[in-house]
């Protein structure tokens, strides 16, 4: 990925069940990789996360600087179903729930 400077961490809202009841709290994590430039890095986040431009560029700079970046936090479905729409071009995922 290309070097760039500036990083914050942003925390998706969590979802209610069906049932009203708040679902467990879930990470996607991304993975750095030599094949996928900033940009491919940035549209993807964006279409999996709906995060804003600034949002994804951030989490793409932590990627690249530290070799992986927590991107998504919400229920498992919604993780599972973001890691999936990631790890389609590339990327490397990891669903785990908070310890």
């Amino acid at each position: 990925m290309l070097r760039m400077s500036g990083t914050t961490i942003q925390e998706r809202p969590l979802l209610q069940n069906n049932d009203s009841q708040k679902e467990d709290r879930w990470y996607v994590t991304a993975f750095n990789n030599d094949v996928n430039t900033y940009l491919e890095v940035i549209v993807i986040l964006m279409l999996a996360t709906d995060c804003t431009e600034q949002e994804a560029y951030d989490a793409t700079w932590e990627i690249d600087h530290y070799g992986k970046a927590v991107v998504f936090v919400n229920g498992e479905q919604q993780c599972r179903h973001v890691a999936k729409i990631i790890s389609s071009i590339g990327i490397r995922v990891e669903v785990s729930p908070e310890p």
